[in-house]
């Protein structure tokens, strides 16, 4: 790792995986604009929470597998920051305390730029605390639920049911039972790049106790859960298409598709977790283009 502050920070927010929180508001801000509700303001303060939120969560699991050993020298993914030495655990918790404030700003910000009735606010602010605790107890305490294959539920909830389910709202103040299918498949495109982490680290965190879903299931098992996500998130979006836009532009997310199906035949053909390691930005970039693609068919659907 580089030594400079601004590069173990950067390092340690890991923007690679901003993506993953940054999809969820772009597609709940598409469906609200394709319903003629949106508001360029909500979107910027949703991608800067949603950001905040996605590095709490990163920074919490940098502490969290550091403290319990499994961050060591047998895992495959990159070095993180206190892994390396270069922070100390005391720092990385006061690290973990900024963000929690800065995170709790936006989204205050968020919510009452957006919102008028008192019920509507008081709902968000607890789903926003619901948020942070999830992005804390991931790996973080004496129960972490990322180590009791917890994790796959938590981050479909949170970056696809309430990202975009939560996003459309803010826009809106209402919700549709249509925009639940790429909610849906967004959540399954989240999961999809945990699954890939999971996968690369499979034996790593075996013997460490982190009992992910992975883990319990065995790798076999975990590369046809990988195929079945990816292919669910497609299915979800073709349903929303075909019974929703009914509009050619409403099926440029097909355009991901090659794309998706060879890292799908990657990792069904993948061996071992080092064949792994290099998927992890592939998984990523297949959830983000999809995502793009489709929120680029709803805008153009008009």
């Amino acid at each position: 790792m580089k030594t400079s502050p601004f590069a173990i920070w950067l390092s340690a927010a890991r923007p690679k995986t901003l993506p993953l929180a940054l999809a969820s508001i772009m597609t709940g801000s598409a469906l609200a604009y394709w319903n003629n509700h949106a508001s360029a303001t909500i979107t910027l303060m949703a991608f800067v929470t949603a950001t905040l939120l996605q590095i709490l969560s990163n920074l919490a699991n940098d502490y969290g597998d550091a403290v319990k050993g499994t961050d060591n020298d047998d895992r495959l993914g990159p070095q993180r920051a206190m892994q390396s030495g270069l922070v100390t655990q005391e720092t990385m918790k006061k690290a973990i305390g900024i963000n929690i404030v800065l995170t709790i700003i936006s989204g205050l910000v968020l919510v009452f730029s957006s919102l008028h009735q008192t019920m509507d606010i008081i709902g968000f602010i607890a789903l926003g605390l619901l948020a942070i605790g999830a992005a804390i107890a991931y790996t973080m305490g004496d129960k972490p639920y990322g180590y009791r294959g917890l994790g796959d539920i938590s981050v479909f909830i949170f970056f696809g049911l309430l990202g975009v389910a939560g996003t459309y709202y803010l826009h809106t103040g209402h919700l549709s039972s249509a925009l639940f299918l790429p909610a849906i498949a967004c959540g399954l495109l989240a999961v999809a790049v945990l699954n890939i982490n999971n996968l690369r680290d499979i034996e790593n965190d075996e013997a460490c106790g982190k009992m992910t879903l992975v883990v319990r299931m065995g790798g076999d098992w975990g590369r046809k859960y990988h195929a079945v996500l990816m292919a669910l998130a497609f299915l979800c979006l073709a349903i929303f298409s075909a019974t929703q836009i009914h509009s050619l532009v409403g099926w440029l997310f097909l355009l991901a598709g090659p794309f998706a199906l060879y890292h799908v035949i990657s990792v069904l053909r993948a061996p071992n977790g080092e064949a792994i390691r290099p998927m992890m930005g592939t998984v990523v970039q297949c959830a983000l283009f999809t995502n793009i693609f489709f929120s680029i068919g709803l805008y153009l659907s008009i």
